[in-house]
Protein backbone atom coordinates (compact mmCIF):
# COMPACT_ATOMS: atom_id res chain seq x y z
CA UNK A 1 0.00 0.00 0.00
CA UNK A 2 2.87 2.61 0.77
CA UNK A 3 4.61 1.11 -2.46
CA UNK A 4 1.14 2.19 -4.46
CA UNK A 5 0.33 5.58 -2.69
CA UNK A 6 3.95 6.91 -3.06
CA UNK A 7 4.11 5.75 -7.14
CA UNK A 8 0.89 7.94 -7.63
CA UNK A 9 1.65 10.41 -4.98
CA UNK A 10 5.45 11.07 -5.79
CA UNK A 11 5.66 9.64 -9.65
CA UNK A 12 2.75 10.95 -11.23
CA UNK A 13 1.20 13.90 -9.43
CA UNK A 14 4.39 15.60 -7.94
CA UNK A 15 5.95 15.44 -11.07
CA UNK A 16 3.15 17.21 -12.78
CA UNK A 17 3.31 19.91 -10.02
CA UNK A 18 6.57 20.57 -9.83
CA UNK A 19 7.15 20.89 -13.84
CA UNK A 20 4.20 22.81 -14.21
CA UNK A 21 4.85 25.09 -11.46
CA UNK A 22 8.35 25.80 -12.42
CA UNK A 23 7.35 26.32 -16.22
CA UNK A 24 4.89 29.16 -15.05
CA UNK A 25 7.18 30.59 -12.23
CA UNK A 26 9.37 30.63 -15.63
CA UNK A 27 7.61 32.07 -17.30
CA UNK A 28 6.26 34.76 -15.19
CA UNK A 29 9.29 36.10 -13.82
CA UNK A 30 10.11 36.19 -18.30
CA UNK A 31 12.72 33.05 -17.84
CA UNK A 32 14.71 34.84 -14.11
CA UNK A 33 17.43 31.51 -14.72
CA UNK A 34 18.19 32.33 -18.77
CA UNK A 35 18.18 36.21 -17.84
CA UNK A 36 20.80 35.77 -14.76
CA UNK A 37 22.59 33.06 -15.86
CA UNK A 38 25.97 34.94 -16.42
CA UNK A 39 25.10 36.86 -13.55
CA UNK A 40 24.97 34.28 -11.21
CA UNK A 41 28.80 33.32 -11.66
CA UNK A 42 29.60 37.15 -10.59
CA UNK A 43 27.16 36.37 -7.46
CA UNK A 44 28.43 33.18 -6.60
CA UNK A 45 32.00 35.25 -6.60
CA UNK A 46 30.68 37.73 -4.28
CA UNK A 47 28.90 35.36 -2.32
CA UNK A 48 32.65 34.47 -1.35
CA UNK A 49 33.02 37.49 0.94
CA UNK A 50 31.30 37.15 4.40
CA UNK A 51 30.58 39.44 7.31
CA UNK A 52 31.97 39.37 10.74
CA UNK A 53 29.59 36.47 13.09
CA UNK A 54 27.38 36.20 9.84
CA UNK A 55 27.03 32.90 7.34
CA UNK A 56 27.57 33.78 3.85
CA UNK A 57 25.88 33.62 1.22
CA UNK A 58 28.75 30.75 0.13
CA UNK A 59 28.44 28.72 3.17
CA UNK A 60 24.61 29.14 2.82
CA UNK A 61 25.19 27.41 -0.71
CA UNK A 62 27.90 25.04 0.29
CA UNK A 63 25.06 23.59 3.02
CA UNK A 64 22.64 23.43 0.18
CA UNK A 65 24.99 21.35 -2.14
CA UNK A 66 25.98 19.20 0.88
CA UNK A 67 22.21 17.65 0.46
CA UNK A 68 21.50 18.41 -3.09
CA UNK A 69 25.52 16.62 -4.30
CA UNK A 70 24.69 13.53 -2.42
CA UNK A 71 23.43 9.27 -3.63
CA UNK A 72 20.97 10.61 -5.98
CA UNK A 73 24.04 11.98 -8.01
CA UNK A 74 25.58 8.43 -7.94
CA UNK A 75 22.68 5.78 -7.46
CA UNK A 76 19.78 8.17 -8.60
CA UNK A 77 21.25 8.66 -12.14
CA UNK A 78 22.38 4.61 -12.50
CA UNK A 79 18.77 3.80 -11.42
CA UNK A 80 17.41 7.26 -14.07
CA UNK A 81 19.28 5.29 -17.14
CA UNK A 82 18.88 1.68 -15.78
CA UNK A 83 15.28 2.05 -16.01
CA UNK A 84 15.12 5.24 -18.67
CA UNK A 85 17.57 4.54 -20.99
CA UNK A 86 19.90 7.23 -21.79
CA UNK A 87 17.29 9.36 -22.63
CA UNK A 88 16.17 9.75 -18.87
CA UNK A 89 19.51 12.44 -18.41
CA UNK A 90 17.28 15.25 -21.00
CA UNK A 91 14.54 14.54 -18.86
CA UNK A 92 16.64 15.62 -16.07
CA UNK A 93 17.87 18.47 -17.86
CA UNK A 94 14.66 19.65 -18.82
CA UNK A 95 13.61 19.12 -15.12
CA UNK A 96 16.47 21.31 -13.88
CA UNK A 97 15.62 24.17 -16.36
CA UNK A 98 12.19 24.62 -15.16
CA UNK A 99 13.25 23.64 -11.37
CA UNK A 100 15.90 26.66 -11.21
CA UNK A 101 13.15 29.39 -11.46
CA UNK A 102 10.96 26.99 -8.52
CA UNK A 103 14.08 27.45 -6.77
CA UNK A 104 14.95 30.87 -7.43
CA UNK A 105 11.51 31.99 -5.75
CA UNK A 106 11.68 29.72 -2.73
CA UNK A 107 14.99 30.32 -1.77
CA UNK A 108 14.05 34.67 -2.09
CA UNK A 109 11.41 34.24 -0.37
CA UNK A 110 13.22 32.22 2.76
CA UNK A 111 15.18 35.22 2.67
CA UNK A 112 12.61 37.74 2.47
CA UNK A 113 10.29 36.48 5.23
CA UNK A 114 13.68 35.11 7.24
CA UNK A 115 13.87 35.88 11.23
CA UNK A 116 16.57 36.80 13.25
CA UNK A 117 17.28 33.94 16.15
CA UNK A 118 18.61 36.35 18.99
CA UNK A 119 21.95 34.49 18.47
CA UNK A 120 23.24 36.62 15.79
CA UNK A 121 22.03 34.18 12.75
CA UNK A 122 18.79 33.82 11.13
CA UNK A 123 16.16 30.71 10.64
CA UNK A 124 13.55 31.06 7.51
CA UNK A 125 12.32 28.40 5.27
CA UNK A 126 9.03 27.43 3.87
CA UNK A 127 7.15 27.66 7.63
CA UNK A 128 8.43 30.89 8.25
CA UNK A 129 7.00 32.40 4.86
CA UNK A 130 3.73 30.44 5.31
CA UNK A 131 2.96 32.03 8.94
CA UNK A 132 4.05 35.68 7.87
CA UNK A 133 3.34 35.73 4.44
CA UNK A 134 0.25 33.99 3.84
CA UNK A 135 -0.79 34.52 8.01
CA UNK A 136 -1.42 30.24 8.35
CA UNK A 137 -0.13 29.42 11.22
CA UNK A 138 -1.41 26.08 11.24
CA UNK A 139 -0.62 25.07 7.70
CA UNK A 140 3.26 26.51 9.18
CA UNK A 141 3.32 24.10 11.72
CA UNK A 142 2.34 20.81 9.80
CA UNK A 143 4.98 22.04 7.24
CA UNK A 144 7.59 21.69 10.17
CA UNK A 145 5.96 18.42 11.49
CA UNK A 146 6.58 17.01 8.15
CA UNK A 147 10.24 18.47 7.66
CA UNK A 148 11.21 16.98 11.14
CA UNK A 149 9.93 13.85 10.72
CA UNK A 150 11.45 13.01 6.82
CA UNK A 151 14.63 14.77 7.05
CA UNK A 152 15.50 15.08 10.99
CA UNK A 153 14.77 11.42 11.49
CA UNK A 154 13.61 9.08 8.66
CA UNK A 155 16.34 10.35 5.62
CA UNK A 156 18.96 10.13 8.28
CA UNK A 157 18.74 6.27 9.21
CA UNK A 158 18.41 5.99 5.22
CA UNK A 159 21.72 7.19 4.62
CA UNK A 160 23.26 5.86 7.43
CA UNK A 161 22.72 2.37 5.93
CA UNK A 162 23.41 3.28 2.73
CA UNK A 163 26.89 4.29 3.65
CA UNK A 164 27.52 1.55 6.16
CA UNK A 165 26.74 -1.25 3.87
CA UNK A 166 28.66 0.27 1.04
CA UNK A 167 31.72 0.18 3.39
CA UNK A 168 30.98 -2.79 4.09
CA UNK A 169 30.68 -4.41 0.37
CA UNK A 170 34.11 -2.09 -0.19
CA UNK A 171 36.38 -2.71 2.74
CA UNK A 172 34.33 -5.76 5.08
CA UNK A 173 33.67 -3.16 7.98
CA UNK A 174 31.28 -4.05 10.22
CA UNK A 175 27.70 -1.92 9.78
CA UNK A 176 27.34 -1.49 13.73
CA UNK A 177 31.25 -0.09 14.45
CA UNK A 178 31.17 2.14 11.34
CA UNK A 179 27.49 3.69 12.68
CA UNK A 180 29.25 3.87 15.97
CA UNK A 181 32.01 5.55 14.48
CA UNK A 182 29.65 7.55 12.00
CA UNK A 183 27.72 9.10 14.90
CA UNK A 184 30.34 10.02 17.35
CA UNK A 185 31.80 12.26 14.40
CA UNK A 186 28.78 13.43 13.83
CA UNK A 187 28.31 14.60 17.38
CA UNK A 188 31.03 16.61 17.27
CA UNK A 189 29.66 18.49 14.25
CA UNK A 190 26.06 18.58 15.48
CA UNK A 191 26.78 19.92 18.89
CA UNK A 192 28.81 22.56 17.83
CA UNK A 193 25.92 24.21 15.87
CA UNK A 194 24.61 26.03 12.74
CA UNK A 195 28.16 27.62 12.20
CA UNK A 196 30.30 24.47 12.74
CA UNK A 197 28.35 22.11 10.37
CA UNK A 198 28.37 25.16 7.77
CA UNK A 199 31.96 25.01 8.74
CA UNK A 200 32.41 21.38 8.19
CA UNK A 201 30.28 21.42 4.87
CA UNK A 202 32.48 24.55 3.09
CA UNK A 203 35.38 22.03 3.66
CA UNK A 204 33.99 18.76 2.50
CA UNK A 205 31.44 19.74 -0.28
CA UNK A 206 33.77 21.71 -2.71
CA UNK A 207 36.19 18.21 -1.68
CA UNK A 208 33.68 15.53 -2.46
CA UNK A 209 32.67 17.32 -5.53
CA UNK A 210 35.65 18.52 -7.20
CA UNK A 211 37.45 14.80 -6.46
CA UNK A 212 34.26 13.29 -8.40
CA UNK A 213 33.96 15.49 -11.09
CA UNK A 214 37.34 15.25 -11.57
CA UNK A 215 37.94 11.48 -11.81
CA UNK A 216 34.62 11.27 -13.75
CA UNK A 217 36.03 13.75 -16.35
CA UNK A 218 38.81 12.23 -16.43
CA UNK A 219 36.93 8.77 -18.07
CA UNK A 220 34.84 11.49 -20.49
CA UNK A 221 37.75 12.65 -21.31
CA UNK A 222 39.79 9.64 -22.17
CA UNK A 223 36.91 9.03 -24.88
CA UNK A 224 36.01 12.42 -25.72
CA UNK A 225 35.75 11.32 -29.39
CA UNK A 226 33.11 9.66 -28.72
CA UNK A 227 31.03 12.12 -26.72
CA UNK A 228 29.09 13.99 -29.27
CA UNK A 229 27.83 10.60 -30.35
CA UNK A 230 26.90 9.92 -26.69
CA UNK A 231 24.99 13.26 -26.66
CA UNK A 232 23.00 12.68 -29.73
CA UNK A 233 21.78 8.99 -28.04
CA UNK A 234 20.57 11.03 -25.25
CA UNK A 235 18.43 13.70 -27.05
CA UNK A 236 17.08 10.86 -29.70
CA UNK A 237 16.52 8.32 -26.74
CA UNK A 238 14.55 11.19 -25.00
CA UNK A 239 11.88 11.35 -27.94
CA UNK A 240 11.81 7.65 -28.71
CA UNK A 241 14.74 8.06 -31.90
CA UNK A 242 16.88 5.84 -31.27
CA UNK A 243 15.81 1.97 -31.84
CA UNK A 244 17.72 0.43 -28.91
CA UNK A 245 15.91 2.29 -26.67
CA UNK A 246 12.53 2.99 -28.52
CA UNK A 247 10.64 1.14 -26.02
CA UNK A 248 11.91 3.27 -23.34
CA UNK A 249 10.27 6.45 -24.14
CA UNK A 250 7.60 6.62 -21.35
CA UNK A 251 10.02 4.99 -18.39
CA UNK A 252 12.38 7.80 -20.03
CA UNK A 253 10.35 10.74 -18.63
CA UNK A 254 9.11 9.30 -15.80
CA UNK A 255 12.76 8.57 -14.75
CA UNK A 256 14.00 11.73 -15.45
CA UNK A 257 11.33 13.77 -14.26
CA UNK A 258 11.09 11.99 -11.15
CA UNK A 259 15.12 11.13 -10.38
CA UNK A 260 16.03 14.82 -11.30
CA UNK A 261 13.16 16.64 -9.25
CA UNK A 262 15.03 14.35 -5.99
CA UNK A 263 18.36 14.90 -7.27
CA UNK A 264 18.29 18.76 -7.17
CA UNK A 265 15.38 19.17 -4.75
CA UNK A 266 13.83 22.65 -6.59
CA UNK A 267 10.19 23.11 -5.19
CA UNK A 268 10.68 20.58 -2.46
CA UNK A 269 11.22 22.67 -0.11
CA UNK A 270 14.28 22.05 1.83
CA UNK A 271 17.07 24.04 0.02
CA UNK A 272 15.02 27.30 1.37
CA UNK A 273 15.77 26.35 4.88
CA UNK A 274 19.27 26.76 4.35
CA UNK A 275 18.80 29.58 2.14
CA UNK A 276 17.86 31.46 4.64
CA UNK A 277 20.42 31.78 7.19
CA UNK A 278 22.92 33.78 5.16
CA UNK A 279 23.74 37.37 5.26
CA UNK A 280 22.73 38.96 2.04
CA UNK A 281 22.41 42.43 1.08
CA UNK A 282 19.23 41.71 -1.58
CA UNK A 283 16.97 38.36 -0.82
CA UNK A 284 16.90 37.89 -4.76
CA UNK A 285 20.97 37.77 -4.76
CA UNK A 286 20.50 34.08 -2.44
CA UNK A 287 17.69 33.11 -5.18
CA UNK A 288 20.27 33.40 -7.71
CA UNK A 289 22.75 31.72 -6.11
CA UNK A 290 20.46 28.52 -5.07
CA UNK A 291 19.21 28.89 -8.66
CA UNK A 292 23.22 27.98 -10.08
CA UNK A 293 23.26 25.05 -7.33
CA UNK A 294 20.50 23.23 -8.99
CA UNK A 295 22.71 24.02 -12.53
CA UNK A 296 26.04 22.63 -10.64
CA UNK A 297 24.07 19.43 -9.14
CA UNK A 298 22.16 18.57 -12.42
CA UNK A 299 23.88 19.94 -15.40
CA UNK A 300 27.12 19.00 -14.04
CA UNK A 301 27.57 16.56 -11.86
CA UNK A 302 24.90 14.47 -12.72
CA UNK A 303 25.56 14.80 -16.23
CA UNK A 304 29.16 13.85 -15.31
CA UNK A 305 27.68 10.44 -14.10
CA UNK A 306 25.81 9.84 -17.20
CA UNK A 307 28.20 10.12 -19.38
CA UNK A 308 31.02 8.10 -16.88
CA UNK A 309 28.37 5.22 -17.28
CA UNK A 310 27.05 5.28 -21.08
CA UNK A 311 31.12 6.02 -21.65
CA UNK A 312 32.25 2.58 -19.56
CA UNK A 313 31.16 0.26 -22.26
CA UNK A 314 29.67 -1.43 -18.97
CA UNK A 315 26.38 -0.44 -19.47
CA UNK A 316 23.78 -2.52 -21.92
CA UNK A 317 20.03 -1.96 -22.70
CA UNK A 318 18.03 -4.32 -19.92
CA UNK A 319 20.96 -3.66 -17.17
CA UNK A 320 19.94 -5.30 -14.19
CA UNK A 321 21.46 -4.24 -10.97
CA UNK A 322 21.00 -0.81 -8.49
CA UNK A 323 22.26 2.31 -9.46
CA UNK A 324 25.30 1.94 -6.64
CA UNK A 325 26.48 -1.20 -8.42
CA UNK A 326 26.31 0.58 -12.13
CA UNK A 327 27.94 3.15 -10.81
CA UNK A 328 31.05 1.53 -9.39
CA UNK A 329 31.40 -1.09 -12.15
CA UNK A 330 31.12 1.84 -14.95
CA UNK A 331 34.14 3.57 -13.46
CA UNK A 332 36.20 0.32 -12.72
CA UNK A 333 35.39 -0.85 -16.03
CA UNK A 334 37.54 2.47 -16.92
CA UNK A 335 39.93 3.06 -14.60
CA UNK A 336 40.59 -0.66 -12.48
CA UNK A 337 38.99 -1.58 -9.41
CA UNK A 338 40.42 1.13 -6.93
CA UNK A 339 37.00 2.87 -8.90
CA UNK A 340 35.00 0.58 -6.72
CA UNK A 341 36.21 1.78 -3.66
CA UNK A 342 36.68 5.42 -5.00
CA UNK A 343 32.64 5.68 -5.38
CA UNK A 344 32.39 3.96 -2.08
CA UNK A 345 34.64 6.50 -0.16
CA UNK A 346 32.92 9.54 -2.39
CA UNK A 347 29.26 8.49 -1.22
CA UNK A 348 30.89 8.09 2.23
CA UNK A 349 31.45 11.81 1.61
CA UNK A 350 28.51 12.15 0.02
CA UNK A 351 26.44 10.73 2.75
CA UNK A 352 27.65 12.14 5.72
CA UNK A 353 27.27 15.74 4.81
CA UNK A 354 23.82 14.92 3.47
CA UNK A 355 23.32 13.84 6.90
CA UNK A 356 24.28 17.32 8.21
CA UNK A 357 22.20 18.90 6.15
CA UNK A 358 19.10 16.27 6.82
CA UNK A 359 19.69 17.35 10.63
CA UNK A 360 20.06 20.84 10.07
CA UNK A 361 16.49 20.86 7.96
CA UNK A 362 15.06 19.23 11.52
CA UNK A 363 16.65 21.64 13.61
CA UNK A 364 15.91 24.34 11.73
CA UNK A 365 12.07 22.87 11.82
CA UNK A 366 12.16 21.82 15.55
CA UNK A 367 13.30 25.82 16.00
CA UNK A 368 9.98 27.01 14.36
CA UNK A 369 7.89 24.94 16.70
CA UNK A 370 9.48 25.23 20.21
CA UNK A 371 12.97 27.35 21.22
CA UNK A 372 13.14 24.89 24.45
CA UNK A 373 17.03 23.88 24.88
CA UNK A 374 15.97 20.55 26.39
CA UNK A 375 13.91 19.43 22.88
CA UNK A 376 16.57 20.52 21.31
CA UNK A 377 18.89 18.52 23.00
CA UNK A 378 17.02 15.21 23.08
CA UNK A 379 16.54 16.08 19.07
CA UNK A 380 20.21 15.54 18.79
CA UNK A 381 20.42 12.69 20.86
CA UNK A 382 17.39 10.89 18.55
CA UNK A 383 19.05 11.81 15.39
CA UNK A 384 22.12 10.15 16.95
CA UNK A 385 20.51 6.89 18.25
CA UNK A 386 18.96 6.63 14.38
CA UNK A 387 22.36 6.88 12.87
CA UNK A 388 23.51 3.73 14.88
CA UNK A 389 20.02 1.66 14.98
CA UNK A 390 20.09 2.83 10.77
CA UNK A 391 22.87 1.07 10.31
CA UNK A 392 21.94 -2.49 11.06
CA UNK A 393 18.45 -2.18 9.63
CA UNK A 394 16.47 -2.49 6.42
CA UNK A 395 14.83 0.41 5.70
CA UNK A 396 12.47 -0.20 3.21
CA UNK A 397 9.27 0.23 4.82
CA UNK A 398 10.82 3.61 6.80
CA UNK A 399 12.08 5.03 3.46
CA UNK A 400 8.79 4.56 1.26
CA UNK A 401 7.05 6.25 4.13
CA UNK A 402 9.55 8.90 3.97
CA UNK A 403 8.99 9.49 0.47
CA UNK A 404 5.08 9.87 1.28
CA UNK A 405 5.86 12.66 3.65
CA UNK A 406 8.56 14.30 1.90
CA UNK A 407 5.75 14.80 -1.15
CA UNK A 408 3.43 15.62 1.29
CA UNK A 409 5.90 18.45 2.67
CA UNK A 410 6.72 19.29 -0.96
CA UNK A 411 2.78 19.75 -1.95
CA UNK A 412 2.43 22.27 1.19
CA UNK A 413 5.44 24.24 -0.48
CA UNK A 414 4.56 24.43 -3.77
CA UNK A 415 0.97 25.58 -2.75
CA UNK A 416 2.71 28.65 -0.04
CA UNK A 417 5.03 29.29 -3.73
CA UNK A 418 1.75 29.65 -6.32
CA UNK A 419 0.35 31.76 -3.54
CA UNK A 420 3.23 33.89 -2.92
CA UNK A 421 4.28 34.58 -6.82
CA UNK A 422 2.75 37.96 -6.46
CA UNK A 423 5.50 39.07 -3.58
CA UNK A 424 8.27 36.91 -4.86
CA UNK A 425 7.55 38.85 -8.44
CA UNK A 426 7.86 42.24 -6.79
CA UNK A 427 11.56 41.51 -4.69
CA UNK A 428 12.53 40.65 -8.38
CA UNK A 429 11.09 43.27 -10.09
CA UNK A 430 13.46 45.69 -7.43
CA UNK A 431 16.00 43.54 -8.29
CA UNK A 432 15.57 44.13 -11.97
CA UNK A 433 15.45 47.58 -11.52
CA UNK A 434 18.66 48.21 -9.52
CA UNK A 435 20.55 46.11 -11.95
CA UNK A 436 19.19 47.96 -15.09
CA UNK A 437 20.21 51.15 -13.22
CA UNK A 438 23.57 50.34 -13.42
CA UNK A 439 23.86 49.10 -9.76
CA UNK A 440 26.17 45.81 -9.66
CA UNK A 441 25.17 44.46 -5.95
CA UNK A 442 21.57 45.73 -5.51
CA UNK A 443 20.22 46.45 -1.83
CA UNK A 444 17.20 45.38 -0.96
CA UNK A 445 15.10 48.41 0.55
CA UNK A 446 12.78 47.65 3.39
CA UNK A 447 10.90 50.85 3.35
CA UNK A 448 9.48 49.79 -0.24
CA UNK A 449 7.64 46.75 1.31
CA UNK A 450 6.12 47.92 4.47
CA UNK A 451 3.22 46.38 3.92
CA UNK A 452 4.76 43.00 4.26
CA UNK A 453 5.33 41.26 7.32
CA UNK A 454 9.45 41.78 8.09
CA UNK A 455 11.57 41.29 10.16
CA UNK A 456 13.26 44.66 11.45
CA UNK A 457 16.35 43.21 12.33
CA UNK A 458 16.85 40.73 9.61
CA UNK A 459 15.49 43.65 7.27
CA UNK A 460 15.67 46.79 9.04
CA UNK A 461 14.66 50.05 7.18
CA UNK A 462 17.18 52.67 6.02
CA UNK A 463 17.43 55.98 7.72
CA UNK A 464 17.15 59.49 6.19
CA UNK A 465 20.69 61.11 5.65
CA UNK A 466 21.10 62.90 8.52
CA UNK A 467 18.59 60.88 11.11
CA UNK A 468 19.17 58.38 14.03
CA UNK A 469 16.54 56.40 15.22
CA UNK A 470 17.23 55.34 18.81
CA UNK A 471 15.11 52.90 18.27
CA UNK A 472 15.87 51.14 15.43
CA UNK A 473 17.36 47.87 16.01
CA UNK A 474 21.62 47.31 14.74
CA UNK A 475 21.41 46.26 11.19
CA UNK A 476 23.77 43.18 10.80
CA UNK A 477 25.06 44.46 7.42
CA UNK A 478 27.59 46.55 6.91
CA UNK A 479 27.63 50.15 7.54
CA UNK A 480 27.61 50.54 3.26
CA UNK A 481 24.21 48.63 3.35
Amino acid sequence: MLDALNDFLSGKLLIVLIVGLGTYFTVRSRFVQFRYFGHMFSVFKDSLRGQAGQLSSFQALMLSLAGRVGAGNIAGVGIAVTLGGPGAVFWMWVTALVGMSSSFFECTLAQLYKRADGDGLYRGGPAYYIQHGLKLKTMAIVFSVLLLVTYGFAFNGLQSFTVTHSLQNAFGFDPQQTGIVLAVLLAIVFFGGIKRIASVSDLLVPVKTLAYIGVTLYVIFNQIEHVPAMLETIIKSAFGLDPAFGGLLGSAIVMGVKRGVFANEAGLGSAPNVAAVAAVRHPASQGVVQAFSVFLDTFVICTCTALLILLSGFYTPGFEGDGIVLTQNSLAAVVGDWGRIFVSVALSLFVFTCILYNYYLGENSLQFLTRNRTVLMVYRGLVLALIVWGSVQNLSTVFAFADITMTCLAFVNLIALALLVKAGMRVLRDYDEQRRAGIATPVFDASKFADLDLDPVAWPVPQAAGTVDANAPASPLPASH
